[in-house]
């Protein structure tokens, strides 16, 4: 799967990407927790598109690196795209 393929509200995506940005975590409560998130921007071939990070998610992507999401979600916020691994999703470095 390529990024130019994503659509709004589309699961199970499994894709190859490098991290071309990363911006600074921010951190959030919510239902009385804490955590961290924090948005990548991340390319390949095809386009770019903004991936989600959220707590311990954002210490295992690096600027440069090539990542494999698996099992992702794809949310649209004010007409964006952004990819996220999610509840069911896993990140992982590509060697």
């Amino acid at each position: 799967m390529q990024i130019s393929e994503l659509q709004p509200k589309q699961g199970k995506v499994d894709v190859i990407v490098e991290v071309v940005s990363k911006e600074e975590p921010r951190t959030f409560e919510k239902f009385g927790k804490s955590g961290r998130v924090c948005n990548a921007k991340v390319k390949d071939d095809s386009g770019e598109v903004k991936l989600t990070l959220w707590n311990d998610e954002i210490d295992k992507v690096n600027v440069g690196e090539k990542i494999q999401i698996k099992n992702g979600y794809v949310n649209e916020w004010q007409g964006e795209l952004q990819l996220t691994a999610g509840k069911f999703g896993s990140i992982e470095k590509v060697k």
